[in-house]
Formats: C-alpha cells, sequence, structure tokens
C-alpha cells in the first residue's frame, strides 16, 4: 500500500480528529467485546480504543502510513462502540473525520483506486443502478453464474468483484410509486419518502411497501422525482466533498416539500440523514437547511411507534429472527421500535439473535472492499441466525439482507428475508405470512 510523503503529518487542519472528543476515551475497554474487528483478530489497534490513540498519535505529528491507513480501513463503522461506551465517546464523528483526512492526505495502490472509483462510479447513482435491473435479471435466469463457477473462471476474478457477483439480490418487477399517496382515513402528518439507491434501484418492493403503511396510518406522502443519493455510502467511506455534493441537492429536492417528516427506511441512510448539520457545518447557504431538515427525519419504525397504530393488525402466523441493522441500533439508538410494531401483529414470534451487537460484515460498501473480513464476520451472523430456528429474517438495511442471504447460501441454506415494513404492509392487508416466505 501506497504511503505518504516522508515528513508530511498525518492530518491536514481542515477538520482533523478532535482532541476533545479523543480525551473523553478514558481507554476503559469496554468497547472491546463489541468490536467485530476485535472479536477477529484481537489486535489493540484494530479495536475503537486502539484506533483512537493512533488519531492522537497523528495529532501529534505522526505520519499517515500504510500500516496507520489499514487499521482505520479496517473499522466497519458500525458504531457498536458507541452503545457500549459508559463515557459517551463519539467515535463515529471521530472515525468520519479521520477517514476525511486519509481520503484527501494518503495515496492508495492502484487496484484499491480502481475498486473505489467503480464502487463509487456506481452504487450512488441510482438510475445508474436501475440501469443494470434488465441485464442483471438477464444474468441471472441465464444461469450463467453456476456456469462461471463450476469453471473456475468465477474463482479468478478480484474477491471485490466476486462479492459484488454474489451480492446481487433477485431482480423481480419493480412498482413505481406517484409523487404522491393520500392517507386512508383521517389524515394525521405529511411525510416526505426518501427511495433511496440501493433500495429503489433493488428492493423496490420495499418502498411500496413503506407507502402504504404510511398511508393506511394516515399519512399523507410526498415522493420527489428525481431523488438522488443522500451520500451515506461517501460520507461512510471518506468521500467527504462528494458526500456534501449529495447533501445539498437532495437537500433542495425536498426544499419545496411541505411535510411534517422525512422519512427512510434504510439504517445506514437515515444515520447520515441526521448527521447532514454536522456534514454541512461549514457551508452557510445550506447549514440552517440541513439542521431544519434532520430534525424532521425519521426511520420508518420510529415515525410509526411516534404516531401510534390505528389500522388493524391481521395475523401473520411465523417465528421471525430479528436483525439489528448497525446503523439504526448504534447510529440512531432505534431498537425497541421495530421490536415493537413487529410484537403487535398477531400469531407472530420473534426471536433474538446471539451476538446481535456485532455487525454482519456488510457496512455499506466494506465487504467489497474488505471481503475477508466481511465474508467471516457474514459467516458468524449467518450460523447465529439459523440457530434461531426462524422462518423469516427480518431487518431494516437492504446491505444486510444481501450480506446475510450470501453467507448462508455459502453454508447450502436459504431463509427468507423481509424489511420490517413488509410484514407490517403483510399484517396490515392481511395477507398472512405465504406472501413473505416465497
Amino acid at each position: 500500500m501506497a504511503e505518504t510523503s516522508a515528513g508530511q503529518g498525518a492530518f491536514d487542519a481542515f477538520h482533523p480528529p478532535q482532541r476533545e472528543l479523543i480525551d473523553d476515551c478514558v481507554h476503559c475497554g469496554f468497547c472491546l467485546p463489541s468490536c467485530p474487528t476485535y472479536e477477529l483478530w484481537g489486535e489493540e489497534m484494530d479495536s475503537p480504543r486502539g484506533r483512537i490513540y493512533l488519531m492522537q498519535e497523528g495529532l501529534e505529528g505522526e505520519p499517515l502510513t500504510g500500516n496507520v491507513v489499514e487499521h482505520f480501513d479496517a473499522c466497519l463503522g458500525c458504531m457498536a462502540c458507541v452503545s457500549s461506551c459508559p463515557s459517551g465517546v463519539q467515535y463515529g464523528t471521530l472515525i468520519s473525520e479521520t477517514r476525511a483526512q486519509v481520503e484527501r492526505n494518503h495515496k492508495r495502490g492502484r487496484w484499491e483506486k480502481f475498486m473505489r472509483t467503480m464502487i463509487f462510479t456506481l452504487f450512488p447513482y441510482p438510475n445508474r443502478l436501475r440501469a443494470m435491473r434488465g441485464p442483471l435479471a438477464l444474468y441471472q435466469k441465464s444461469r450463467l453464474s453456476r456456469l462461471l463457477n463450476r469453471s473456475g473462471l468465477m474463482s479468478k476474478l478480484p474477491a471485490g468483484l466476486q462479492v459484488m457477483e454474489s451480492l446481487a439480490p433477485p431482480i423481480d418487477r419493480a412498482e413505481k410509486l406517484p409523487s404522491r399517496v393520500r392517507a386512508r382515513g383521517e389524515k394525521r402528518a405529511t411525510v416526505g419518502l426518501i427511495t433511496g439507491c440501493v433500495q429503489s434501484a433493488f428492493f423496490p418492493d420495499v418502498n411500496a411497501a413503506t407507502a402504504r403503511i404510511l398511508s393506511a396510518e394516515g399519512c399523507d406522502l410526498v415522493i420527489p422525482p428525481g431523488q438522488g443519493c443522500c451520500g451515506a455510502l461517501s460520507e461512510h467511506s471518506g468521500r467527504e466533498e462528494e458526500a456534501i455534493g449529495f447533501a445539498r441537492k437532495l437537500l433542495d429536492t425536498f426544499e419545496a416539500s411541505d411535510v411534517d417528516y422525512v422519512v427512510i427506511n434504510s439504517a445506514g441512510c437515515g444515520s447520515t440523514l441526521k448527521e447532514y448539520p454536522r456534514l454541512l457545518q461549514d457551508d452557510p447557504a445550506y447549514k440552517a437547511k440541513a439542521e431544519k431538515f434532520s430534525e424532521r427525519v425519521r426511520d420508518v419504525s420510529e415515525l410509526l411507534t411516534e404516531l401510534g397504530p390505528v389500522a388493524e393488525r391481521h395475523p401473520v402466523p411465523v417465528h421471525i429472527a430479528y436483525h439489528d441493522a448497525c446503523h439504526l441500533a448504534h447510529g440512531q439508538g432505534i431498537r425497541s421500535q421495530p421490536r415493537e410494531l413487529l410484537r403487535g401483529i398477531p400469531g407472530l414470534q420473534l426471536s433474538e439473535i446471539n451476538r446481535a451487537e456485532l455487525c454482519c460484515g456488510s457496512a455499506g460498501v466494506y465487504n467489497l472492499l474488505q471481503p475477508e473480513p466481511a465474508r467471516e464476520l457474514g459467516d458468524r451472523k449467518a450460523e447465529n441466525v439459523l440457530a434461531t430456528g426462524s422462518q423469516l429474517l427480518v431487518t431494516a438495511n437492504p446491505g444486510c439482507s444481501m450480506q446475510i442471504r450470501t453467507a448462508l447460501e455459502r453454508r447450502g441454506e436459504q431463509l427468507a428475508m423481509a424489511h420490517t415494513v413488509q410484514v407490517l404492509d403483510a399484517s396490515i392487508r392481511g395477507l398472512g405470512a405465504e406472501p413473505l416466505l416465497r
């Protein structure tokens, strides 16, 4: 891995990791059991407090060497350490600031640079992802994947490309949403829906279910056309300027929408949307907009719990395992709300997953850039999911669904998967469990 120039300090003067946040860490070690990479390797520098120590060293003039960058890159940014920290260390802010420094001040190797360029030329652009639906559907129907695997050609591809191929979800018919959906019954709120990138391209049924549920619960929906990326993938990878550009465009898209709330159904996106004030802190033209916008952002389970149910729930007799998406549970502190909604469905049995706090290895594009640790974490999560004996895995993030499904397939196992809103939608519509288990 390439390094920075000799004699260059780790960080430039533009928002380096904040000394006061670093000083909050008392190195107690409570974060260690919850850290996925420390769980894998037992290495101090691959723990949150070890990385904080490296940040401190960088502030004191130590260079940003390839070895140091590897420890920062190995972090999933899952923020499980934030949930377990008794001192309230804002590790999420620290790693975001550090990754932005790495992207500006570290020269990456040629292949790694190519992979990152390919990923960020594709995934944050909904129209480009949607353009892939047709070719991907043909590829899946042709069973070319089996031929490539049997011939051994797939194994000759770089690891990141192999993972990208394996993660592709089955392509079904996409339901197109209108720009407005009226509330059924008495109107309780006006809600703007963010449709997302991967969600809108590969999981449009989740957006459709979200719209139906909110309408059934008395919400008028505003769905601005032409939405772009919220910037989450870029922000989580240190591509700060890119993330800021996406954030500005999304704020402009929703500026004319007179809504009470802005709803998101993807955990990683929701975490970033609530961080817009920090992301746009140096932009006078957008800072106030970001603050007003973020105050209205709600995960869909968060809003449904706030409003309280009015639509009748019909039985869904199914045994589910609920997987906490990291940026929902740790990033936003939303744990009880989805469970409360699911347990309100007659006939549904919910089981908890052992070591639920440990990331599944998806973490945005982590599984593409760090395929080996991501694979091991995915395998551990799959084993714990299977141990519940459930019929259906429910989660709130598209990346988690793809990662765990792929890990199960490596074991020769299959398990039905659904988003929280799809289970609620089946209950409200009286569909039972059958559509969820197909």
